[in-house]
């Protein structure tokens, strides 16, 4: 009797930050600013975070396919919302 031997497959785990903007057709349009041209939308937020997530792995995944640096996110970004009154 065989025994198959799986294969110990090893990830990864990358953090981007993700820049959501409202579309003027309705929708959203998600970016990640560290990866140029990772670019994605969706009919709802929830559909653009999945589709942006999903776009951002096939980039690493090419990225790596392809011998190319991974860029990383620099962590000392800090996004956050202001309101000015002019």
């Amino acid at each position: 009797m065989k025994t198959k031997t799986k294969k110990k497959i090893n990830h990864k785990i990358y953090n981007y930050t993700a820049i959501f903007e409202p579309a003027e057709e309705g929708g959203f349009t998600a970016l990640i600013p560290a990866l140029p041209g990772c670019v994605s939308e969706g009919d709802t937020f929830e559909e653009a975070l999945k589709n942006i997530k999903e776009a951002t792995a096939l980039y690493l995944e090419v990225a790596q396919e392809e011998k190319m640096d991974i860029i990383r996110d620099k962590q000392s970004v800090i996004v956050a919302p202001i309101r000015i009154a002019v």
